[in-house]
Formats: C-alpha cells, sequence, structure tokens
C-alpha cells in the first residue's frame, strides 16, 4: 500500500488515505494557509480564509496528527504591515509637501534653534514595531507581552490574534469614553453648580435647556430655569454614572427611533459610559472573557456610550451654559500672532475656565495693567478645541493650530502664557516654552506638565467658586511673564488668513427657514452628498495635506462638507472655509450655485470636536426632509488623520448611526481576520455601515463619491 500525503501551501488539496481502492477515507478540503491580496497601499484582503481552526493530517507512517496554520495568516499580515509602513512620510515629505507654508517655515526654524518636533520624533520611531501596528501583541497582564507569530499563535493564556486585537480595540474606545466623558462631567457639574448658585456664571442658553427638557420628558411649564436645569443635569449625570441597569434616557430622547430598535436587537444598548469603561476593562482583562465577538459587542457599547454622553450630553450643557454662538468671521494661522501684546495662547478642551479668562483679560482693570508694563494691550489666542470653541463665542480669540504643531506656535517666541487644561496636551511643549521662557499653566487636576505651574480647580472641585479670582490670576501672571521676557526673540511667519465659522443646526434654521432648501438641492443635484470631516491628525500620512486631498475631491464631486475639531485646521488656514473666488473655486458647478447664491463657504465649520453634534444634527435634519434613515442617506464620516482614543469612537459613533467612515490611517487590526471582516464587512448587515480605510488620499474621496452615488440611486434621484 503506497500512502501519499500532498503537502503543499497556497491553495486548496485534499488528503486521502487509500485502503486498496475501496471506500477511500478523504479528509475535507481545506486551505494551509489564507490568500491574501494586497492592493496598491499594501492593505490586505483575505480573498481565500484559512479552513477551519484545526483539521487532520495522515502522515507516511499512517499516523494522524491535528494542527493550525494560524500562523501563516499572522505571516502574510505581518508582509501587509511593512508595506502598510513604507507609506509613512518622513519629515522631509513634509517639509516638500505640507499645504500651509507657515507649517514649513517653522518646521526649519525649529531646527535652526536645535529643537525637535513630532516630525523628527516620528522619524526617529522607524520602524515601527510590526506586531504593535497590526494588533497582535498584549500587554494586559504580566505573562507577557505576548506577540502573535507563526511560532506562537496564541499567547500565554491561549488569547489568539483576533482576542488580543478586539481586546486593544476595546481598551483604546474604553479610553476614549472615559475622555469625553470627563470633559462631559465637568460640563454637566458646571451646569449644575450655576442653576445651584455654588458657581457664579448666568445660564446663557436658556432656550436649549428648555428645549432638552422638554425632549427628555422633564416639566417646564410655569417653573424657573434653576429647578429645570438641575433636573436636566441630574438624568445627564445619571446617563454619565449609572450603576443599576435601566433606560439610558439620552439615547432615547436623541436617537432616531429606527436605530434604537437596531441597537436593542444587537443587545448593544449601554447601561451607563462609567459602566461601559468599567465593563471594557473586566471584560479584557486576563483570563475573563475569552470571546472576540463578546469583546466587540462591548467595544459597540462604548462607542454609544462615547456618543451619547460624551458628545451629545457634553454639546447640551455646553450650548445650555454658554450659548451656541451665531456665525462670525475669524483670523486664522500663525501669522495673526502679534507683537508687543501680551499673548494668551489657551489650549485643550474645557471651555467655563477659558470664559473667565478671556472675560479677564478684556477688562479695563487688566488691560491698564498690561499697558503699564509696556504691553499694547492682552490678546487670546486658541489651539485645538479650546481655541476652537472661545473662536465663535467671544471676540478676537484666534485660533492658531491643532494639537500635532502646537509646539511651532510656541517656537515662535510670540507666546507669554500658555494656559493648558486636558486633552492633546503633548508633553513636547514643555521644551520649547522653556527655550523661549513661556509660562505655562495648567488648571485641570487630571493633566499636570513637569515644570509647569498649576492654577486652577482642585481633585474635588472645592475651589470652583474662585473661578473669577482664579481667570484673573492666570491673567496676572501672563502680564509679569510679558515683562520678564522682554528681548526674547520673536519669528512669525507671515501667513493668516479669514475663516467664516459657527454654522450650527440654529444658525442653519435662521439662515435658511430650515433643512428643507438643501434637501431640495440634493434632490437636484446640486449637491451629491454631505460629509462630516473631522479628526485629529497623524503623522503617519501627510500632515493636514491629506484632509486637503479628501475635500478637493468632494468639492469638485459637489459634496457639502461639514467640519469641526482638528481637521478643520488645514480647512481654515487654506481658504477652504471663505465665501471667495478660491473657494468657490474648488466647488463643482452645482455646488457652487448653491453655496454662492447665499453666501455660504464650501465647508461650514461646526466647532470643536463635541459639536460632531451639530454635524448629525444636520444630517438628521436633512433626513428627515426625505422621512428617511440616515443609512439611506448619501452622507458620510472622514477622519483622514486620526490618531487617538476619542478617534475610535468619534468613527464608530457615526458608524452606529449607519454612517460609514472613511479614513487614511488603519486601525491595528492587520493581524486579526475576524476583527477585520466585523469591522469592514459584517457592520454592513447590521448597522448598516462599515470602515473604509485607503491610505491614498485622492482615492479615499473617490471612493467616498462612488459609494453616494450608489446611495443616490437607490433613492432615485
Amino acid at each position: 500500500m503506497n500512502n501519499t500525503t500532498e503537502h503543499t501551501h497556497g491553495h486548496t488539496h485534499n488528503h486521502c488515505l487509500h485502503g486498496g481502492d475501496e471506500n477511500p477515507l478523504e479528509i475535507a478540503p481545506h486551505n494551509h494557509r489564507a490568500i491574501i491580496g494586497f492592493d496598491k497601499n499594501g492593505v490586505p484582503k483575505v480573498l481565500l480564509p484559512v479552513s477551519g481552526e484545526a483539521h487532520t493530517h495522515v502522515d507516511a507512517e499512517g499516523n494522524t496528527y491535528t494542527h493550525t496554520h494560524d500562523g501563516d495568516f499572522t505571516e502574510d499580515y505581518m508582509k501587509a504591515v511593512a508595506a502598510y509602513r513604507k507609506t509613512f512620510p518622513s519629515k522631509q515629505d513634509v517639509l516638500e509637501n505640507t499645504p500651509d507654508p507657515a507649517v514649513r517655515e517653522m518646521l526649519l526654524r525649529m531646527e535652526q534653534i536645535g529643537m525637535d518636533t513630532a516630525f523628527d520624533r516620528f522619524d526617529k520611531q522607524h520602524p515601527q514595531c510590526s506586531f504593535g501596528l497590526s494588533g497582535t501583541c498584549c500587554r494586559v497582564c504580566n505573562m507577557g507581552p505576548c506577540k502573535i507569530t507563526p511560532k506562537a499563535p496564541r499567547g500565554v493564556c491561549g488569547a489568539d490574534a483576533d482576542l488580543i486585537a478586539a481586546r486593544n480595540l476595546l481598551r483604546g474606545a474604553a479610553a476614549g469614553v472615559a475622555q469625553h466623558g470627563m470633559h462631559a462631567r465637568e460640563l454637566i457639574l458646571m451646569l449644575k453648580w450655576a442653576a445651584e448658585g455654588k458657581l457664579d456664571l448666568p445660564i446663557i442658553g436658556e432656550y436649549k435647556v428648555r428645549q432638552m427638557a422638554e425632549a427628555y420628558g422633564i416639566k417646564t411649564k410655569n417653573r424657573q430655569l434653576k429647578n429645570i436645569t438641575k433636573d436636566l443635569t441630574d438624568v445627564l449625570l445619571a446617563d454619565l454614572s449609572r450603576t443599576e441597569p435601566d433606560t439610558y434616557q439620552t439615547i432615547k430622547a436623541c436617537a432616531p427611533p429606527e436605530r434604537q430598535k437596531t441597537w436593542e436587537e444587537m443587545d448593544i444598548l449601554p447601561i451607563s459610559a462609567y459602566h461601559e469603561v468599567f465593563e471594557a476593562y473586566h471584560k479584557s482583562g486576563c483570563a475573563t472573557d475569552g470571546d472576540w465577538e463578546s469583546i466587540m459587542k462591548q467595544f459597540l457599547r462604548c462607542g454609544l456610550a462615547f456618543t451619547f454622553s460624551g458628545v451629545v450630553s457634553t454639546s447640551i450643557a455646553t450650548d445650555s451654559l454658554l450659548g451656541v454662538g451665531d456665525r462670525v468671521t475669524s483670523k486664522v494661522n500663525i501669522g495673526a500672532l502679534k507683537k508687543g501684546y501680551v499673548n494668551i495662547a489657551v489650549h485643550g478642551h474645557l471651555p467655563v475656565l477659558v470664559k473667565e479668562i478671556v472675560k479677564a483679560g478684556q477688562s479695563e482693570k487688566l488691560i491698564k495693567l498690561a499697558k503699564e508694563k509696556g504691553a499694547k494691550g492682552i490678546q487670546f489666542y486658541g489651539i485645538c478645541c479650546s481655541g476652537l470653541s472661545a473662536m465663535y463665542r467671544y471676540d478676537g480669540v484666534i485660533p492658531l493650530s491643532n494639537a500635532v504643531t502646537a509646539e511651532l506656535v510656541l517656537g515662535t517666541g510670540a507666546l507669554d502664557l500658555w494656559v493648558a487644561d486636558v486633552q492633546e496636551v503633548y508633553p513636547s511643549i514643555m521644551d520649547v516654552a522653556r527655550c523661549y521662557k513661556t509660562t505655562v499653566v495648567t488648571t485641570s487636576d487630571s493633566a499636570r506638565l513637569p515644570g509647569a505651574e498649576h492654577i486652577g480647580f482642585d481633585h474635588h472641585h472645592s475651589n470652583v467658586n474662585e473661578i473669577h479670582e482664579i481667570a484673573e490670576r492666570i491673567v496676572t501672571r501672563a502680564i509679569e511673564s510679558f515683562e520678564a521676557r522682554k528681548g526674547t526673540p520673536v519669528f512669525i511667519p507671515p501667513y493668516e488668513v479669514e475663516a467664516e465659522v459657527g454654522f450650527s443646526v440654529e444658525y442653519i434654521h435662521k439662515h435658511y427657514g430650515g433643512f428643507g432648501p438643501i434637501a431640495d438641492a440634493i434632490r437636484k443635484g446640486q449637491i451629491l452628498g454631505v460629509v462630516n470631516m473631522v479628526g485629529c491628525n497623524n503623522p503617519k500620512i501627510m500632515y493636514e495635506k491629506a484632509v486637503l486631498d479628501v475635500c478637493d475631491v468632494l468639492l469638485k464631486n459637489n459634496v457639502l462638507i461639514i467640519t469641526n475639531g482638528c481637521a478643520s485646521f488645514p480647512l481654515m488656514k487654506m481658504g477652504y472655509c471663505q465665501t471667495s473666488e478660491f473657494a468657490y473655486g474648488k466647488c463643482g458647478d452645482g455646488l457652487r450655485e448653491f453655496l454662492e447664491s447665499d453666501n455660504m463657504p464650501p465647508v461650514w465649520h461646526v466647532g470643536e470636536c463635541i459639536d460632531n453634534t451639530r454635524s448629525s444634527g444636520i444630517f438628521a435634519g436633512i433626513a428627515g426632509e426625505f422621512k428617511k434613515n440616515l443609512y439611506e442617506m448619501p452622507f458620510a464620516f472622514s477622519s483622514p488623520e486620526w490618531s487617538n482614543e476619542k478617534g475610535i469612537d468619534a468613527a464608530l459613533g457615526f458608524r452606529l448611526m449607519g454612517i460609514t467612515s472613511y479614513h487614511c490611517i488603519e486601525a491595528p487590526i492587520h493581524g486579526a481576520p475576524k476583527v477585520i471582516k466585523f469591522l469592514k464587512e459584517d457592520t454592513k448587515e447590521t448597522l448598516h455601515s462599515s470602515m473604509v480605510v485607503d491610505v491614498d488620499p485622492v482615492s479615499l474621496g473617490e471612493k467616498i463619491v462612488k459609494d453616494m452615488k450608489k446611495k443616490r440611486e437607490v433613492l432615485e434621484i
């Protein structure tokens, strides 16, 4: 008897043991390894998966054995990661291709003074860890760290690549919920304390309080504002921190009924933001939940908690306390820095103390003191979301930069004081601040910087009633710093521009009388669709150029763009948020006709990162005119350069609403085939949306346009 075992890789084959000519025992066909295709960007796609987790072979001696080929799959994805790494730009690439000349000049300036930047540090990290990029390393317990390789297809605890990648994603999402959740907690408490009189601030957005209270079923008739506000904040805080399972009131009040039914059927409705973060770290710990699908279900719950507590609730509290800014024109970019003034930059995400700092700096008392010290006056600037929140609420606050190039702003030497609260505040700013004797003040116990002074709220916010005194101390410290820094060299690249901002849902209603005109323009084809373009920045893709490249493709194809957060900075700085010939020249004929006739820019800036709520409100308003669900509409979410944990949740939040997300940065999932399929294929069935990645921003823009045209065909418009 002649036993033959064919052992070839890369195709389907059979193993047969023939016992004479009758009744052959045939082992089921299988693939020894996954067959994977790579696109031009090195992004992998499984063409033929491994058949089964384990299968049986018979060797030449007639012995049977069972084995798996998980390692081969991972090995192929490591090749994909190696190809993906080759797409990362170097600092020299950024110098040659950045769309903002101010960034180019400041990068060269930083070289001259011997100060490194995010782009230098990114270069020094090459080559990035392949296992980290593929999501196949685990640091959850202290038996590792474990990495998945052909030799070791499972970690010490038995976790495979899919479980490890799912855990990593879940922990990132949970961190994002905590970060925006902290933002939410502060704003909701500030609103509550203002109603109770503990915080001496007026509630400016009374209409917002009453409107939202009615949506939540809170009685408003014949009741004082302070009592309505306290009831509203109690509901928002309950959604944030509920421990006993109950209805998530913000989802009930604010989410479309169709989505609520979908989420209930999927069993992903959250209990509270705190609970889902608590549970996320519990489930993803060592030797607790070993089912990657269960982990990904918790991932979706975190996305809902992030959306409805971290974003929606925060937006409600912010607009209720501070009001919804109207449309305004703002100066933007580094060239707007002014010599001879006490220059104060606000950086971070918590707007309440920022408001008081700006108010103090505009007081006659402190302006007089500044002039006595030789200054022309006091000028405020914004970095990240504190700048965006302030620019359309308070006159004269100039937004300069997103987080990645914040140190370039400090490198001008023009700033006397840098006020940092929470999030996107890189430790590297301290090196540049010391070089130019710029005073750095932190205001939150959540975010300290070594060498910075702390003038702010304590851990328990027991000194919240001192908010006016704290703000005055900070501005006074800026004046002292101005006096001490006289003679410090200043270099300001001469690039500034004006941008139109403040396109809230309320403004759209005021301008158009509702969403009917926008819906009509979509029906007529003047507007192909609408994209919400947001997100942070990432040195893995050409800094800020990726945002503009996607934008150019969309505008040319008559896609209206909404923007907020860090991705909005290049759109503002490079003239896309204007009613100018340059901006209109980027548009297709239909979009230009619609916008120009109403004096509206091609890109509508709606605010800071929590103002994704405004974008979803605009989406919902348009969909309502069509009497369609969000997933049926030609809408898209794009964060081309996303980088941080909140970016995971922001995209997930829109996918949960049925709106597909588009990116130039891949999530760390290359080595996890089931997780890849879940994010990019399976959610099309459950949520009617998916995650699309293409490292070529032009190609990504074209994919958005193509998908919008398919949606329009189904709508028959």
